[in-house]
């Protein structure tokens, strides 16, 4: 069975023709023996369980992101960006992977007609998230710097990469269309994996809503709070407390609940990575600019 493309499609899409060249006029697969690594490449570590759930998420639903390739002799190639992918795609026995041939002073120009044109191209959520994780690995940027130039939040940015996280199953699921990035995220809200995969399986066949995930995720990551929603005592949320969740939401631009119990309550604040976490630190304390 074919594997699914992923970022090629999208790739072409994203970087114009008269960037292509004539050499490389579309996206090229290319034999993966006849890639050799770039023998100056400063990372002389990889991390061994990162490449092995790499490898897994590549046998599951292909490889997202091609490597940058220079031409060394015919039809031989040297990494220019992508070691990591390549050597997961390897071990995943992958006998092609998806490639772009550059020189070395023509990345600027890729990277900038990647930025451009990202958020004006069709992506589903994984490819979309590939993009970002490409550009970030292979040019550098932050989270930060990515949310500036394809003009979203730093949030959006964090959460679309934490997709990854998501078993290969789930992730193939995504990208068949199957789920949405909303019921993706909300399948983000346990760590359990087996639940993850169990809860999607669900939710594509009685086609769940995200809420209803959202739901099912909250009642098996708070049974406590589950409980007092049965029959008899449930207890009305006091007024304005929904109002107040999305006013939070909205300024830490991200999910806030809050919890009210009889005497005192709670504040849950959700955030993707520790840099998410810095980042609304400065938005709670902070002041606004004047």
């Amino acid at each position: 069975m074919a594997r699914p493309s992923g970022l090629g499609r999208g790739l072409e899409a994203l970087i114009p023709n008269d960037l292509l060249g004539e050499r490389t006029s579309s996206l090229q697969e290319v034999p993966i023996n006849s890639i050799r690594p770039n023998p100056h490449q400063p990372r002389l570590h990889f991390d061994e369980e990162e490449l092995n759930v790499l490898t897994a998420s590549i046998r599951a639903v292909g490889l997202l992101q091609p490597v940058l390739l220079r031409s060394i002799s015919d039809d031989h190639y040297e990494l220019i960006a992508g070691e990591r992918r390549w050597r997961a795609a390897r071990r995943a026995g992958l006998h092609a992977i998806p490639a772009l041939i550059r020189t070395v002073d023509e990345l600027g120009s890729v990277e900038q007609a990647l930025v451009e044109n990202l958020h004006r191209v069709d992506l589903n959520p994984l490819e979309e998230a590939a993009a970002y994780q490409q550009l970030i690995e292979d040019f550098g940027l932050t989270h930060e710097q990515m949310a500036t130039r394809v003009g979203r939040s730093r949030a959006a940015i964090s959460n679309t990469l934490r997709l990854f996280q998501l078993p290969p199953g789930i992730q193939r699921l995504v990208i068949e269309g199957q789920l949405s990035a909303g019921h993706a995220r909300a399948l983000l809200g346990t760590p359990d994996r087996n639940f993850q995969e169990a809860l999607a399986r669900r939710a594509v066949a009685e086609e769940l809503s995200v809420r209803a995930v959202e739901e099912a995720v909250r009642q098996r990551t708070e049974p406590a709070a589950s409980s007092a929603t049965r029959p008899g005592r449930g207890r009305l949320r006091p007024p304005g407390v929904v109002e107040l969740e999305n006013l939070l939401s909205q300024h830490l631009d991200t999910r806030v609940k809050v919890d009210m119990g009889a005497h005192k309550g709670r504040v849950l604040i959700e955030f993707a990575t520790l840099e998410d976490l810095e980042r609304i630190y400065r938005a709670m304390t902070e002041p606004p600019p004047a």
